[in-house]
Formats: C-alpha cells, sequence, structure tokens
C-alpha cells in the first residue's frame, strides 16, 4: 500500500483488524480528544510494526488513528490470518509468532519510557528527559529528532509555543545547541 504524507491510513473507530509492516517511509499513531487536540503516541518507521497490540488483543475498533509522517509504503496484515496457525503449525508462523511477541514486549518498553517522560512536571523536565534518552541512544551529544517542532511538542505532551520557549533558554544558557532538527548537548542542566 502506498500512501502520501499526512494521509490517514485509520482512523479511530475504525476496527482493529490490520497489522501494519512500515516498509518505508515513517508513520505516526495519534490520539486525539473531544476538542481535536493531537499527542503524538509513536512514531513508526522500517521495518517496524504498527497496530498489532489492538489487532491481538482482540479490541473492536482503534482508539487511536494512525497518519503517514511521510510518502510512506505498507503492508497490511489480517491479525487473525497471522495468530492462526496452520493445521500443519509450521515453522513459519511459529517463526512469525515468536517475532510478534518480540515486537509487542519491546514497544511495551519503549511506552513505558515515553512515561517517564511523560511524568515528569515541567516542560523542561520533560524536554531534557527526551533529549537526554535521544543522544543516549545515537551515542553521541549530537543527534537527529525524529519529529519537527510541532511533532516534538504533540509527543511530550506539551505546548509547542512553551516548549520552543525553553529550547531558547537552554540555548542561551549554552545547554545545548539546536537547527532545525539537529541538536548537540553541551553539559547536563542542574
Amino acid at each position: 500500500m502506498q500512501v502520501k504524507k499526512h494521509q490517514m491510513i485509520f482512523r479511530a473507530g475504525d476496527p482493529a483488524r490490520w497489522v501494519g509492516l512500515v516498509l518505508s517511509g515513517a508513520v505516526h499513531v495519534i490520539q486525539e480528544d473531544y476538542y481535536g487536540n493531537r499527542s503524538i503516541v509513536s512514531t513508526f518507521q522500517p521495518p517496524q510494526l504498527f497496530g498489532e497490540a489492538f489487532a491481538c488483543a482482540g479490541v473492536a475498533s482503534l482508539p487511536v488513528s494512525v497518519e503517514a509522517a511521510q510518502d510512506s509504503t505498507l503492508l497490511l496484515l489480517d491479525c487473525q490470518r497471522v495468530i492462526r496457525t496452520c493445521s500443519d503449525a509450521c515453522a513459519f508462523h511459529q517463526r512469525l509468532l515468536s517475532n510478534l511477541l518480540h515486537v509487542v514486549a519491546a514497544k511495551n518498553l519503549l511506552l513505558t519510557q515515553k512515561l517517564s517522560f511523560l511524568s515528569k512536571r515541567t516542560t523542561k523536565e520533560k524536554l531534557m528527559a527526551y533529549l537526554m534518552e535521544e543522544a543516549r541512544r545515537a551515542g553521541s551529544p549530537t543527534f537527529r529528532l525524529p519529529y519537527d517542532r510541532q511533532g516534538l511538542a504533540d509527543y511530550l505532551g506539551v505546548d509547542r509555543s512553551a516548549m520552543s520557549a525553553e529550547l531558547s533558554k537552554l540555548r542561551r544558557a549554552g545547554v545545548l545547541d539546536c537547527k532545525g532538527r539537529d541538536v548537540t548537548l553541551h553539559k547536563s542542566i542542574s
């Protein structure tokens, strides 16, 4: 399946039947409240799966939407066909189920990490916890953010202007440099 940037793949309320595999590009999993305020729950890039937790759990309808973050190529699999093994209980199905369980467990760890960011009290604390984790993941104090400013604010659950103000303060304090999505951390914050 080919999708264009900002194209909706699934909408909240759609049947939770499909497991998606990102072959190229990226997708955002988005939660919107009653008033239309959106929060990016996760972003998935090749070769990551999305939708498997809802489909495997037997949830009737999706509580989130999935939108293409950029032009993307996706493979959609019917979850029921994946989790029901064939009559021969072939090695292929055993491997597929083992890989699916591994993916679900890894995502659980990522969501736990995101919860640690969101549990911080201030925008500055959320931002610094996230940036330090990205530097650790990159193995370098210089790294590229996977989000633009609005996307990062949506991911952290903060107001974009407040987050931009904090980034400016951190830049003036010599804690970091940022140009677009490229960030360099200089020292830890007290």
